[in-house]
Protein backbone atom coordinates (compact mmCIF):
# COMPACT_ATOMS: atom_id res chain seq x y z
CA UNK A 1 0.00 0.00 0.00
CA UNK A 2 1.67 3.48 -1.25
CA UNK A 3 0.76 7.07 0.07
CA UNK A 4 -1.26 8.70 -3.18
CA UNK A 5 0.50 10.46 -5.41
CA UNK A 6 -1.07 13.86 -7.12
CA UNK A 7 -0.22 15.27 -10.45
CA UNK A 8 -0.72 19.32 -9.47
CA UNK A 9 -0.52 20.57 -12.61
CA UNK A 10 -3.63 18.47 -13.85
CA UNK A 11 -5.51 20.68 -11.96
CA UNK A 12 -4.93 23.57 -14.72
CA UNK A 13 -6.38 21.02 -17.88
CA UNK A 14 -8.86 19.09 -18.85
CA UNK A 15 -8.55 16.73 -15.88
CA UNK A 16 -9.12 19.12 -12.73
CA UNK A 17 -12.12 17.44 -11.76
CA UNK A 18 -10.93 14.64 -11.62
CA UNK A 19 -7.81 15.68 -9.57
CA UNK A 20 -9.94 17.32 -7.25
CA UNK A 21 -11.98 14.43 -6.61
CA UNK A 22 -8.52 12.60 -6.20
CA UNK A 23 -7.52 15.36 -3.73
CA UNK A 24 -10.88 14.76 -1.89
CA UNK A 25 -10.70 11.46 -1.67
CA UNK A 26 -6.83 11.78 -0.37
CA UNK A 27 -8.24 14.47 2.88
CA UNK A 28 -11.21 11.86 3.64
CA UNK A 29 -9.33 8.76 3.80
CA UNK A 30 -5.82 8.98 3.76
CA UNK A 31 -4.63 12.56 5.53
CA UNK A 32 -1.71 12.07 3.57
CA UNK A 33 -0.75 12.44 -0.10
CA UNK A 34 2.20 13.65 -2.47
CA UNK A 35 2.46 16.48 -4.89
CA UNK A 36 4.14 16.07 -8.29
CA UNK A 37 4.46 18.91 -10.79
CA UNK A 38 3.83 21.30 -7.91
CA UNK A 39 4.97 24.35 -9.49
CA UNK A 40 8.27 24.67 -6.75
CA UNK A 41 11.27 25.35 -9.07
CA UNK A 42 13.59 21.93 -9.35
CA UNK A 43 16.92 23.97 -8.69
CA UNK A 44 15.09 25.91 -5.71
CA UNK A 45 14.68 22.52 -4.13
CA UNK A 46 18.03 21.27 -4.97
CA UNK A 47 19.41 24.46 -3.48
CA UNK A 48 16.93 23.53 -0.66
CA UNK A 49 18.99 20.30 0.03
CA UNK A 50 22.16 21.59 -0.32
CA UNK A 51 21.97 24.80 2.45
CA UNK A 52 20.25 22.52 4.93
CA UNK A 53 22.70 19.81 4.64
CA UNK A 54 25.35 22.42 4.85
CA UNK A 55 23.41 24.13 7.58
CA UNK A 56 23.26 20.90 10.35
CA UNK A 57 26.96 19.24 9.08
CA UNK A 58 28.17 23.40 10.01
CA UNK A 59 26.14 24.68 13.16
CA UNK A 60 24.02 21.58 14.10
CA UNK A 61 25.56 18.19 14.09
CA UNK A 62 28.15 18.81 17.36
CA UNK A 63 25.14 19.57 19.30
CA UNK A 64 23.17 17.03 18.27
CA UNK A 65 26.40 14.52 19.14
CA UNK A 66 25.95 15.95 22.88
CA UNK A 67 21.99 15.49 23.18
CA UNK A 68 19.80 14.29 25.79
CA UNK A 69 18.98 11.68 22.85
CA UNK A 70 22.50 10.09 22.87
CA UNK A 71 23.44 10.53 25.97
CA UNK A 72 19.91 8.58 27.25
CA UNK A 73 20.93 5.75 24.51
CA UNK A 74 23.86 5.52 25.69
CA UNK A 75 22.71 4.75 29.06
CA UNK A 76 20.16 2.05 27.68
CA UNK A 77 22.80 0.57 25.97
CA UNK A 78 24.73 -0.28 28.85
CA UNK A 79 22.36 -1.94 30.02
CA UNK A 80 20.89 -3.87 26.79
CA UNK A 81 19.56 -7.06 29.03
CA UNK A 82 16.43 -4.80 30.19
CA UNK A 83 15.27 -4.59 27.09
CA UNK A 84 14.45 -1.22 27.56
CA UNK A 85 13.91 1.79 25.17
CA UNK A 86 14.20 5.30 25.52
CA UNK A 87 11.07 7.00 25.93
CA UNK A 88 9.93 10.56 25.85
CA UNK A 89 12.95 11.70 23.53
CA UNK A 90 13.60 11.79 19.56
CA UNK A 91 16.48 11.12 17.53
CA UNK A 92 15.42 14.37 15.78
CA UNK A 93 17.31 17.76 15.46
CA UNK A 94 15.37 20.46 15.19
CA UNK A 95 15.46 24.23 14.05
CA UNK A 96 12.60 26.44 13.25
CA UNK A 97 12.45 29.02 10.56
CA UNK A 98 9.80 32.04 10.90
CA UNK A 99 10.07 35.78 10.09
CA UNK A 100 10.37 36.87 13.23
CA UNK A 101 13.13 34.36 14.59
CA UNK A 102 16.93 34.47 13.99
CA UNK A 103 18.18 32.45 11.16
CA UNK A 104 22.01 31.10 10.34
CA UNK A 105 24.05 33.44 9.02
CA UNK A 106 27.41 31.41 8.46
CA UNK A 107 25.48 29.36 5.62
CA UNK A 108 26.01 31.04 2.17
CA UNK A 109 22.67 32.41 0.95
CA UNK A 110 20.75 30.02 3.59
CA UNK A 111 18.90 33.17 3.90
CA UNK A 112 18.25 34.16 0.29
CA UNK A 113 17.36 30.44 -0.44
CA UNK A 114 15.20 29.78 2.44
CA UNK A 115 12.86 32.72 2.54
CA UNK A 116 12.26 32.02 -1.49
CA UNK A 117 11.38 28.62 -0.73
CA UNK A 118 9.22 29.35 2.14
CA UNK A 119 7.50 32.12 -0.28
CA UNK A 120 6.73 29.00 -2.47
CA UNK A 121 5.35 27.04 0.16
CA UNK A 122 2.74 29.37 1.48
CA UNK A 123 1.56 29.89 -1.88
CA UNK A 124 1.46 26.17 -3.06
CA UNK A 125 -0.44 26.08 0.96
CA UNK A 126 -3.12 28.78 0.29
CA UNK A 127 -3.71 26.94 -3.30
CA UNK A 128 -4.16 23.20 -0.88
CA UNK A 129 -6.64 25.21 1.12
CA UNK A 130 -8.62 26.50 -1.96
CA UNK A 131 -8.91 23.20 -3.01
CA UNK A 132 -9.95 22.02 -0.03
CA UNK A 133 -12.49 24.82 0.17
CA UNK A 134 -13.91 23.93 -3.49
CA UNK A 135 -14.19 20.12 -2.36
CA UNK A 136 -16.19 21.10 0.90
CA UNK A 137 -18.39 23.16 -0.75
CA UNK A 138 -17.07 26.38 1.02
CA UNK A 139 -16.33 29.83 -0.44
CA UNK A 140 -13.26 30.02 -2.21
CA UNK A 141 -10.96 31.53 0.40
CA UNK A 142 -12.93 30.30 3.78
CA UNK A 143 -10.50 28.09 5.81
CA UNK A 144 -7.40 30.86 4.68
CA UNK A 145 -10.06 33.28 6.30
CA UNK A 146 -10.48 31.44 8.88
CA UNK A 147 -7.01 31.12 9.99
CA UNK A 148 -6.28 34.74 9.90
CA UNK A 149 -8.95 35.61 12.27
CA UNK A 150 -11.85 36.64 9.92
CA UNK A 151 -9.93 38.96 7.71
CA UNK A 152 -8.56 38.52 4.03
CA UNK A 153 -5.05 38.13 3.27
CA UNK A 154 -2.20 35.91 5.20
CA UNK A 155 -0.59 38.54 7.52
CA UNK A 156 -2.59 36.69 10.88
CA UNK A 157 -1.67 33.49 10.05
CA UNK A 158 1.46 31.69 11.28
CA UNK A 159 3.75 30.20 9.06
CA UNK A 160 6.85 28.20 10.18
CA UNK A 161 9.26 25.67 8.61
CA UNK A 162 11.24 23.61 11.00
CA UNK A 163 14.10 22.00 9.51
CA UNK A 164 14.83 18.79 11.05
CA UNK A 165 17.47 16.07 10.61
CA UNK A 166 17.54 12.40 11.39
CA UNK A 167 20.98 11.30 12.01
CA UNK A 168 22.32 7.68 12.09
CA UNK A 169 21.14 5.72 14.91
CA UNK A 170 23.49 2.99 16.41
CA UNK A 171 20.47 1.20 17.69
CA UNK A 172 17.46 2.38 15.83
CA UNK A 173 14.93 -0.22 17.73
CA UNK A 174 15.75 1.26 20.92
CA UNK A 175 14.90 4.95 19.77
CA UNK A 176 12.26 6.83 18.08
CA UNK A 177 13.16 8.98 15.18
CA UNK A 178 10.19 11.00 16.27
CA UNK A 179 7.06 10.09 18.29
CA UNK A 180 3.75 9.30 16.91
CA UNK A 181 1.30 12.31 16.93
CA UNK A 182 -0.95 14.40 14.81
CA UNK A 183 -0.55 17.52 14.29
CA UNK A 184 -2.14 20.68 16.07
CA UNK A 185 -2.76 22.56 13.15
CA UNK A 186 -3.58 23.13 9.75
CA UNK A 187 -2.03 22.28 6.20
CA UNK A 188 1.40 20.70 6.63
CA UNK A 189 3.99 20.98 3.56
CA UNK A 190 6.74 18.65 3.68
CA UNK A 191 10.08 18.33 1.68
CA UNK A 192 11.74 14.70 2.68
CA UNK A 193 14.71 12.93 1.94
CA UNK A 194 14.28 11.29 -1.47
CA UNK A 195 17.14 8.87 -0.45
CA UNK A 196 16.97 8.08 3.23
CA UNK A 197 13.10 6.56 4.36
CA UNK A 198 11.77 6.87 8.05
CA UNK A 199 8.00 8.88 7.81
CA UNK A 200 4.81 6.50 8.46
CA UNK A 201 1.50 6.56 8.50
CA UNK A 202 -1.52 5.00 10.83
CA UNK A 203 -3.95 3.56 7.93
CA UNK A 204 -6.48 0.85 8.70
CA UNK A 205 -4.75 -0.01 12.19
CA UNK A 206 -1.33 -0.54 9.89
CA UNK A 207 1.48 1.87 9.95
CA UNK A 208 2.55 2.71 6.44
CA UNK A 209 5.55 3.82 4.62
CA UNK A 210 5.93 7.77 2.94
CA UNK A 211 7.40 6.16 0.12
CA UNK A 212 10.04 8.80 -1.13
CA UNK A 213 9.63 10.78 -4.33
CA UNK A 214 12.51 12.84 -5.84
CA UNK A 215 10.87 16.50 -5.31
CA UNK A 216 7.80 15.56 -4.49
CA UNK A 217 5.43 17.54 -1.75
CA UNK A 218 4.02 15.52 1.11
CA UNK A 219 0.90 17.50 2.25
CA UNK A 220 -1.18 16.33 5.52
CA UNK A 221 -3.96 18.05 7.37
CA UNK A 222 -3.78 18.95 11.09
CA UNK A 223 -6.04 19.19 13.65
CA UNK A 224 -7.78 22.44 12.78
CA UNK A 225 -8.61 20.83 9.39
CA UNK A 226 -10.22 17.79 11.12
CA UNK A 227 -12.46 20.96 13.45
CA UNK A 228 -13.27 23.18 10.73
CA UNK A 229 -14.32 20.63 8.60
CA UNK A 230 -16.44 19.27 11.21
CA UNK A 231 -14.85 15.46 11.00
CA UNK A 232 -14.99 15.21 6.81
CA UNK A 233 -11.23 15.34 6.82
CA UNK A 234 -9.32 13.75 9.53
CA UNK A 235 -5.44 15.02 11.13
CA UNK A 236 -3.74 11.16 10.95
CA UNK A 237 -0.96 10.03 13.43
CA UNK A 238 2.02 9.88 12.03
CA UNK A 239 5.72 9.00 13.16
CA UNK A 240 9.56 8.99 11.99
CA UNK A 241 11.64 5.67 12.37
CA UNK A 242 15.17 6.16 13.49
CA UNK A 243 17.82 4.91 10.33
CA UNK A 244 20.89 3.24 10.89
CA UNK A 245 22.35 4.22 8.25
CA UNK A 246 21.73 8.22 6.70
CA UNK A 247 20.85 11.23 8.06
CA UNK A 248 16.96 11.98 6.82
CA UNK A 249 16.14 15.63 5.79
CA UNK A 250 13.09 16.62 6.44
CA UNK A 251 11.51 20.46 5.91
CA UNK A 252 7.95 20.72 7.20
CA UNK A 253 6.15 23.81 6.44
CA UNK A 254 2.93 24.49 8.71
CA UNK A 255 0.18 27.17 7.67
CA UNK A 256 -1.87 27.26 11.29
CA UNK A 257 -4.06 29.49 12.52
CA UNK A 258 -3.73 32.94 14.49
CA UNK A 259 -3.30 32.09 18.15
CA UNK A 260 -5.95 34.31 18.11
CA UNK A 261 -8.11 32.70 15.58
CA UNK A 262 -11.25 31.26 16.25
CA UNK A 263 -11.73 27.32 15.28
CA UNK A 264 -14.98 26.18 14.85
CA UNK A 265 -16.76 23.64 12.29
CA UNK A 266 -18.00 25.50 9.36
CA UNK A 267 -21.45 26.44 9.73
CA UNK A 268 -22.00 24.52 5.94
CA UNK A 269 -20.57 21.37 7.38
CA UNK A 270 -23.03 21.13 10.58
CA UNK A 271 -25.26 18.23 10.42
CA UNK A 272 -28.97 18.35 10.41
CA UNK A 273 -30.75 15.96 12.19
CA UNK A 274 -34.31 14.96 12.21
CA UNK A 275 -34.22 11.38 13.72
CA UNK A 276 -35.50 12.51 16.96
CA UNK A 277 -38.06 15.29 16.66
CA UNK A 278 -41.94 15.06 16.41
CA UNK A 279 -41.49 18.59 16.04
CA UNK A 280 -41.12 19.23 11.98
CA UNK A 281 -40.42 22.71 12.25
CA UNK A 282 -37.29 22.27 14.78
CA UNK A 283 -33.89 20.56 13.61
CA UNK A 284 -30.82 19.71 15.59
CA UNK A 285 -27.76 20.84 14.44
CA UNK A 286 -25.08 18.39 15.45
CA UNK A 287 -21.59 20.07 15.47
CA UNK A 288 -18.93 17.19 16.49
CA UNK A 289 -16.34 19.86 17.86
CA UNK A 290 -16.47 22.37 20.23
CA UNK A 291 -14.96 26.40 19.12
CA UNK A 292 -12.53 27.36 20.29
CA UNK A 293 -9.39 29.71 20.28
CA UNK A 294 -6.09 28.54 18.24
CA UNK A 295 -4.04 29.18 21.32
CA UNK A 296 -5.55 28.20 23.86
CA UNK A 297 -5.88 24.41 21.62
CA UNK A 298 -1.76 24.52 21.51
CA UNK A 299 -1.39 25.10 25.16
CA UNK A 300 -3.39 21.72 25.32
CA UNK A 301 -1.51 20.23 22.64
CA UNK A 302 1.75 21.49 24.08
CA UNK A 303 1.45 18.90 26.98
CA UNK A 304 -0.63 16.13 25.35
CA UNK A 305 1.15 15.76 21.89
CA UNK A 306 1.61 12.32 21.64
CA UNK A 307 -1.43 11.44 23.37
CA UNK A 308 -4.58 10.84 21.39
CA UNK A 309 -6.32 13.97 20.78
CA UNK A 310 -9.74 13.20 21.44
CA UNK A 311 -9.22 14.35 24.98
CA UNK A 312 -7.18 17.73 23.66
CA UNK A 313 -10.64 18.29 21.93
CA UNK A 314 -12.65 17.43 24.92
CA UNK A 315 -10.24 19.56 27.13
CA UNK A 316 -10.41 22.40 24.87
CA UNK A 317 -14.19 22.45 25.21
CA UNK A 318 -14.16 22.67 28.81
CA UNK A 319 -11.98 25.68 28.81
Amino acid sequence: MAIPVIDFSKLNGEERANTLAQIGTCCEEWGFFQLVNHGIPVELLEKVKIVSSEFFKNEREDNFNKSTAINLLNEVEKNKSNNKKVENVDWEDVFLLTDDNEWPSNIPQFREIMTEYRSELKNLAKQVMEIMDENLGLPKGYINKAFNNGEEGSKNAFFGTKVSHYPPCPNPEMVNGLRAHTDAGGVILLFQDDQVDGLQILKDGKWIDVQPIQNAIVVNTGDQIEVLSNGKYKSVWHRVLAKENGNRRSIASFYNPSLKATIAPAPQLIHINNDNNNDNNKVELISNYPAFKFGDYMNVYSEQKFSPKEPRFQAVRAM
